[in-house]
């Protein structure tokens, strides 16, 4: 085997970018920045805020999110310029093919499959005991072997299980009935988070934000290191590039607007909420419905609830999404089965991917605690990050007249900024998930020279 061959790469042009393979193009840059926010506003705005205030940054929580949101769009220009003149539904996948290689587009595939499937089964936990909470308020909550795996005592997290394989069915439909979904989601959580802006800002008490960092800018890196988990998504919007109208001016759009806008809601509530409440006290379940039942609105609280059900939902629809598009693009190329590379004609979508995804995450789901595994989420994102960052430099260097409807300014010094960032980042990430990746990583590398290196439509296209 010649080393040139691990580095072959897909030749880029404009057809390439506009082609769909099937896929229905309904999506404009309104839909792609729900998408965006849809898979940004979860558990961290409902969740790892108050985390966050109470055991790293305190008020100066506002700005870990400046300092993480920075970072992140960092990596979003290169997305946007990546996704305007690359396109593709393989995402970072489809990047590194084009500028740095088959077998770095094969880890960095391998690598998205481990970020979306991980987080889809993560978060699903997360939203079945949000789920379980709202039921027992009511009177009707499950019994303990119903919301817990076999190894924490249970039979079967249920609703973790059933959540999963309702999306699969939606994602199923075809992509304009899951955008609509999305939509009314989203509403929901944006609803939820302007009742709480509207109520805790008539009970701000500036003495709360004395100290503002009263564990130094360590604790503002610390806590910029650990809500970095609730940026996770946007990515997911450079995987609709063949179901979008105009992907060359729409995916940038929608990428950009819904980081901007994600980052700026954040940051007003992690003021708000250090603002209302003693910082140490944050350290809750649910931060934002907490607050508002101490300041006596239990009927806020509620709705807060439902968004956070909602917002939950949404993460996990878009993230879903993305999976099945990556996994379609590398199916398509040759590196997976080729089964899995068919559009259903009559819905539109890759209903077999879908489903196999969706029975293996829903079993992930709902057997195993997830724990310390969701950690290799945001390895995984950083990575795809990182590679994503270094493929905007490689692209300009080796094709230097490629069309770019849209250029992350400053070239190069924005996307090497965005790569070393990223990689700060996973340097401070357990020992332990860094293992856990390495074990992925070598797994997924026996698939490659065992089968894809011999199945890759440039290889049999060589012969």
């Amino acid at each position: 085997m010649h080393p040139s061959e691990l580095l072959r790469t897909k030749v880029i042009n404009a057809d390439h970018v506009l082609s769909n393979h099937g896929l229905r193009r309904v999506l404009g840059p309104f839909d792609l920045t729900l998408l965006g926010i849809g898979a940004i506003i979860g558990a961290g705005i409902f969740v790892l805020t108050g985390v966050a205030a109470a055991t790293q940054a305190g008020p100066a929580i506002i700005l870990s999110y400046v300092i993480a949101g920075i970072a992140c769009a960092f990596s979003a220009l290169a997305y946007a310029e990546l996704a305007a003149s690359v396109g593709g539904c393989g995402s970072a996948y489809g990047y590194s093919y084009a500028g740095l290689g088959e077998i770095i587009a094969w880890i960095i595939g391998w690598d998205l499959i481990l970020e979306y499937g991980v987080a889809v089964s993560a978060v699903a936990i997360g939203w079945s005991a949000y789920v379980n909470n709202a039921l027992a308020a009511v009177g009707l909550a499950l019994p303990e072997v119903l919301v817990k795996g076999p190894l924490e005592g249970g039979w079967l997290n249920l609703p973790a299980t059933l959540i999963v394989l309702i999306l699969a069915g939606l994602l199923s439909l075809g992509v304009r009935e899951s955008v609509r979904v999305n939509a009314v989601m989203v509403f929901v959580k944006l609803v939820a988070i302007t009742i709480f802006i509207a109520v805790a800002a008539s009970h701000v008490e500036p003495a709360h934000w004395t100290p503002f960092m009263p564990f130094g800018w360590s604790g503002v890196m610390g806590g910029a290191a650990l809500i970095f988990f609730a940026y996770v998504g946007f990515d997911a919007v450079s995987t609709a590039a063949e179901e979008a109208h105009n992907p060359q001016r729409d995916l940038p759009i929608g990428i950009l607007a819904s980081l901007v806008i994600c980052t700026l809601i954040y940051i007003i509530v992690a003021g708000l909420l250090t603002a209302v409440v003693a910082y140490p006290t944050l350290n809750v379940g649910s931060p934002v419905a907490d607050v508002m039942l101490r300041l006596g609105y239990p009927w806020a609280a509620g709705v807060i609830a439902a968004g956070a059900i909602a917002g939950l939902t949404t993460v996990m629809l878009v993230l879903y999404y993305g999976l099945t598009r990556v996994f379609l693009a590398m199916s398509r190329d040759g590196l997976l089965p080729p089964l899995f590379a068919q559009v259903n004609p009559r819905t539109h979508t890759p209903t077999r991917v879908i489903m196999v995804s969706g029975l293996l995450m829903a079993t992930i789901a709902g057997l195993t605690p997830i724990g310390d595994v969701a950690e290799l989420v945001n390895i995984g994102t950083l990575a795809a990050f990182f590679l994503v960052c270094i493929g905007v430099v490689s692209l300009r260097y080796t094709h230097p007249d490629l069309p770019r409807p849209f250029k992350t300014p400053w070239s190069p010094i924005v996307p090497l900024m965005g790569a070393t960032s990223c990689f700060i980042l996973m340097l401070n990430l357990p020992l332990i998930t860094w293992l856990r990746f390495l074990i992925w990583l070598l797994l997924g590398l026996a698939i490659y020279f065992l089968y894809s290196r011999q199945h890759s439509l440039l290889a049999t296209a060589s012969e």
